[in-house]
Order: structure tokens, then C-alpha cells, then sequence
């Protein structure tokens, strides 16, 4: 029997270390709920998980921009719903003003009504969304993922010559307003063009706005496998590296008291 070197002491002593130091651990998990506390308790995972959480970030901001430009799109229809209503009371007013019936005088309160909602057009082809021009005509391309990619949304010119020929006419005469009436009706069908288009972008987009939502949903899914703790296998742990802990401290204190026994030999 020795007491310089008390190896049971010290096998308990390390065995409480490791004990301390694996319940420090799941403590840290329990209270922070990730899994990976610090990279290394799991490098390779932690490595993936950043590369997951930037593609998530990035599906995002796409996401972001394509809802911009929905908003875009459909500020961009409300607009043009309004044109052609405009439009409507133009060809309207053409052909009231072709009333023969009609004298000149009142031909004129036509067309300065006429006048009124040809500059309603026109004001409205200076728009802008945020800056940006509404109706120049110029596409946009918009990015629609994380790497980049974009779709091109084609522009809405509210100086074409359709509409620049149906603003510029006048019902002051029963022969002017015949060729108003034409100019106005090829104005209408140019605006049905356009609202188709402006239709057909917003489906588009829409499309990929909600697969840009699946795509950020299972990154996100696939990340959590990887940092989130299992709360009940983790408490289940934290239980058991307690108990270590507790039986690792009351052994070291048993394996201290062990050289005691050796007073009695010098009794």
C-alpha cells in the first residue's frame, strides 16, 4: 500500500474531468439548441452547414427580388386598367361626337373632355415605380435564384404610336372623330397586348416565387438535420453525464479517504 501515488484518485479524478467536460457540453447544446457549439464537434457538418445557411440567404434575397417585381408588374396593370378605362370613354366620346345631330359647340365639350383623358394617358406613360420608369418600354431582367440566373420581363412603352395616335386625335369635327375613333381602337387592342404580357410575366414570376419558397424551406430542413439538437436524446445525455458527474465526484472522494487506511498499519 503506497500514498505518494494514489492511481485510484487519479483514474477518478480523470474520469470526473471527462465527466464535467461532457456535461459542459450538452449544456452548451441544451441552452444554444444547435448541435454544433464549435466546429469541433462536428467540422465537416459545420463546413456544410455554412455553405447551407449562404444558399439559404441567397434563395431569399431572389425571393425578395422577384416579389419587387411582381409588385412591380402589378402597379405597372393598375395603370394600365385605368388607361383603358380612359380609352373606353375615348372611343365613347368618338362616336357620340360623329352624332349628326350634334352641333359644333357641343362637339367642342366633347373634345375638351376628349383632351382631358388624353393627357391622362400621357401623364401616366411618365410613371415610375421606385425610380424606376414604368413605361418606357425597357425589359428587365430579374434575378430569380441564388446563383444569378434571371428572367427577362418585357416592357410596357406607353409612347408607341398606337397610343401616341389615339392621345393626339380630335372629335372636333365628325371627320376627325371617325379617325379618332380608328386611332382610339387600335390604341385598345395595343393595351390588350400589353396586359397580356404584363399578365403573362406576373405568372411567371409567381411560379417561381413559390418554388424559390419550397427550395428555402428544404435547405432550411436540411440544415436543421445537421446544427438543431434532439432536445430528448440531448436531455437524455445531460441526465446521464450528471449522474457521472455526481458518481466520478463521490468515488475521488472514496479514493482519497483509500490512504487513510494506512494510519492504522502505523497504529
Amino acid at each position: 500500500m503506497v500514498i505518494n501515488t494514489n492511481i485510484a484518485a487519479q483514474n477518478s479524478a480523470n474520469a470526473l474531468n471527462k465527466a464535467s467536460s461532457m456535461l459542459n457540453e450538452s449544456l452548451a447544446r441544451l441552452s444554444s439548441g444547435s448541435k454544433i457549439v464549435s466546429p469541433a464537434d462536428d467540422p465537416a457538418g459545420m463546413a456544410e452547414s455554412i455553405s447551407l445557411t449562404a444558399q439559404v440567404n441567397q434563395t431569399q434575397a431572389a425571393n425578395s427580388n422577384v416579389s419587387n417585381a411582381i409588385s412591380f408588374l402589378q402597379t405597372q396593370d393598375g395603370y394600365l386598367q385605368q388607361v383603358g378605362s380612359a380609352l373606353d370613354e375615348m372611343a365613347k366620346l368618338s362616336v357620340q361626337s360623329q352624332d349628326v345631330t350634334k352641333t359644333d359647340n357641343e362637339r367642342l365639350d366633347y373634345q375638351a373632355e376628349f383632351t382631358t383623358l388624353a393627357g391622362y394617358i400621357t401623364d401616366t406613360a411618365t410613371k415610375d415605380f421606385n425610380g424606376v420608369s414604368l413605361f418606357t418600354g425597357a425589359a428587365l431582367d430579374v434575378t430569380t435564384d441564388g446563383n444569378g440566373a434571371t428572367f427577362q420581363m418585357a416592357g410596357i412603352n406607353l409612347g408607341t404610336a398606337a397610343y401616341n395616335s389615339a392621345t393626339g386625335a380630335s372629335v372636333s369635327t365628325t371627320t376627325t372623330a371617325a379617325a379618332a375613333l380608328t386611332a382610339v381602337t387600335s390604341a385598345i387592342t395595343q393595351l390588350a397586348t400589353d396586359r397580356a404580357t404584363v399578365g403573362a410575366s406576373v405568372e411567371r414570376l409567381t411560379y417561381t416565387s413559390s418554388q424559390l419558397n419550397v427550395l428555402t424551406d428544404n435547405l432550411t430542413a436540411a440544415n436543421s438535420q445537421i446544427t438543431d439538437v434532439d432536445v430528448a436524446q440531448e436531455s437524455t445525455n445531460y441526465a446521464k453525464y450528471q449522474i457521472l458527474t455526481q458518481s466520478a465526484t463521490a468515488m475521488l472522494a472514496q479514493a482519497n479517504q483509500n490512504p487513510q487506511s494506512v494510519l492504522k498499519l502505523l497504529q
